[in-house]
């Protein structure tokens, strides 16, 4: 697989979109990201490349105020994901490409469909216990889709953090899924193309460039207006993934 200068600027753009989005809300950086990106690149390939930029994102991010971080909530979610990872690197590699199509376009559909809807009850504060489910969840989906921040961001939502919490703990968390991702792809190899490396020089510079713009003018965006406005892209792109995978 060669890709054409018009195919790697169009990478580029999903990963500052991808990058924006997650640097307004903690989160959402994968889900943007990889299913615009497998239109042009096989899902793998794809993978491989964006956690480069989600680990750059991801450093920049999580290390910004981590004293702000609640350690007790971010130390529940790392042993869960630890375990997710190993589960959806096994499944990533045994699954074939159309059910891994499918799995990722029904993913995005369901989240994008939760994401619509009005949650007063995330004011409820739910039991720590939940941490280890969404822990797992989160490296399952990490690792096979690229996104694990939902399932934290489903958690850390119902515990009673305030907004400076909620980011420094999503922080941690997200770091900890993308790096134990990083690894995994090594062990696969999905990041032993060089292809994909040379991707990533103009994919994660990208990234940082829509990184810096969400944090210049993430105070003038809504946060519940862009996630709407995600939510609608993502039920597009999912539909999408779900009637190739079915063709």
């Amino acid at each position: 697989m060669s890709l054409s200068p018009a195919e790697l600027a169009a990478l580029a753009a999903i990963a500052m979109a991808g990058s924006l989005v997650y640097g307004v809300t903690g989160f959402g950086a994968g889900l943007v990201a990889i299913p615009l990106a497998t239109h042009i690149v096989p899902l793998p390939f794809a993978l491989a490349l964006y956690v480069l930029m989600d680990l750059a994102n991801a450093l920049r991010i999580g290390l910004e105020n981590p004293r702000n971080a609640v350690r007790a909530e971010w130390t529940r979610l790392v042993p869960t994901i630890v375990l997710g990872t190993a589960a959806g690197a096994t499944l990533l590699i045994s699954l074939p490409r159309q059910a891994a199509m499918l799995a990722l376009g029904a993913f995005i559909l369901a989240f994008a469909g939760y994401s619509l809807v009005r949650h007063p009850e995330a004011r409820t504060r739910i039991a720590a216990g939940w941490a280890y489910v969404a822990g797992f969840a989160g490296g399952v989906t990490s690792t096979l889709f690229g996104a694990g921040g939902p399932p934290y961001v489903m958690y850390l939502s119902h515990r009673g953090l305030t907004k400076e919490q909620l980011r420094a703990t999503m922080g941690l968390a997200t770091l900890a899924s993308i790096s134990l991702r990083t690894v995994a792809f090594l062990a696969t190899g999905l990041l032993l193309d060089s292809r994909v490396w040379l991707s990533a020089a103009a994919v994660v510079p990208a990234g940082l460039v829509g990184l810096w713009i969400a944090g210049h003018v993430f105070r003038r965006i809504s946060r519940e207006a862009l996630l709407r406005a995600v939510s609608l892209v993502l039920l597009a792109s999912g539909a999408s993934l779900v009637a190739r995978a079915l063709a």
